[in-house]
């Protein structure tokens, strides 16, 4: 079968490889892969800035956003021939940590997680692979044209997991959320806030085309000024940070509501500096009661809230989400950023 390799750490050595048809083991499916989304990950990898390949092997399959037809299932695992699932990223370390343990392997202690088509086990971009059935998602037959969009909707699921458990430290109604970036992850921060009821605004730097249109076609505000007037003005109750951009961060925390939460999702590159008050930041911290939380990954709940919160969606609006769908064959256009991207389809079947 064909599939996406790359040689970690090597940048530039990613193919289509032909590589053996998996077998599944005892509690697993075999899948039929359908499409798989690309993401800055996915590109970080392919620039050989980090990835991991299986032990003893020097290729690994990539992708982590998944999406595939179920060819086979163990009999009780709740699974059939022909259903739509999604494959969950990270795997509990071996040891294991006391997170990890307890089913929390998303918030793992000690780093000794692997992970889909990132760290250690093969990920999903290829024409067929296997799953254990307890890290599967059941994908609704109505979201087949954008299921792949559940591992980023999971993220999500978990920043607002994760705000929501932090604000219930004291009385928490908010009203107004900020989304700060228009890329896949913000969007369906977005969505999330609207789905919450709040008044969202969203503020990016493109003026036109897909982002904007998105986010009207959502009710919700979009901006392009820059993020500290936006943030300065709204003084909103949530803040989502999906840039990683310094500057941003930092805007972001500056300028909340008293008691305001800022949830960073964005990862931030090394070498850049800025200019802060840090002790103006830590005052309005302290004072405002407010928090700062960081969230990466997501358990098998969270992928299935994910799941829910798509079903939920209008289907046109995340297809919108979709930018673009190239072939496998054609993998190196995928791996491409253009302006007005907002997520990229590589197409398996």
């Amino acid at each position: 079968m064909r599939a996406l390799t790359m040689e970690p750490l090597k940048a530039g050595a990613v193919r289509v490889s032909e590589v053996p048809d998996p077998v599944a083991g005892e509690g697993e499916l075999l899948v039929r892969g359908l499409a798989v989304g690309v993401c800055g990950t996915d590109r970080e990898i392919i620039a050989g800035d980090y990835g991991w390949a299986p032990p003893g092997r020097e290729l690994l399959v990539l992708g982590h956003e998944s999406l595939g037809r179920v060819v086979s299932a163990p009999d009780g695992s709740g699974f059939a021939a022909g259903d739509l699932v999604a494959g969950v990223v990270r795997r509990p370390d071996p040891e294991p940590c006391g997170a990890c343990a307890r089913g929390h392997f998303d918030m793992c202690r000690n780093g000794k997680y692997t992970e889909r088509g990132i760290k250690e086990i093969d990920g999903y971009a290829s024409e067929l692979w296997t799953v254990e059935a307890d890290y599967a998602v059941t994908v609704d037959a109505r979201l087949e044209s954008v299921g792949m969009l559940i591992e980023p909707a999971s993220v999500l699921a978990k920043a607002w997991d994760q705000i929501e458990r932090v604000g219930a430290r004291s009385w928490f109604e908010p009203r107004r959320l900020l989304v700060t970036g228009a890329g896949p992850i913000g969007l369906l921060g977005a969505l999330m806030g609207v789905q919450r009821g709040l008044d969202v605004h969203v503020v990016d730097l493109a003026k036109d085309g897909p982002k904007p249109e998105a986010v009207a076609a959502l009710g919700a505000t979009y901006h392009s000024e820059p993020a500290a007037e936006v943030a300065e003005r709204l003084a909103a109750d949530v803040v989502i940070e999906a840039t990683g951009v310094g500057q941003v961060v930092f805007d972001a925390m500056r300028h909340t509501a008293a008691y305001g939460i800022v949830c960073l999702t964005g990862v931030s590159t090394g070498g850049h500096t800025i200019g802060v008050d840090a002790g103006a930041v830590n005052r309005e911290i302290v004072l405002e009661n407010d928090v700062i939380i960081g969230t990466v990954n997501a358990n098998v709940g969270h992928y299935e809230a994910a799941a829910s919160s798509l079903l939920a969606a209008d289907l046109p609006w995340l297809e919108r989400l979709i930018t673009r769908r190239v072939p496998l064959e054609d993998f190196a256009e995928a791996l491409e950023g253009r302006p007005g991207d907002i997520k990229v389809v590589l197409s398996l079947d």
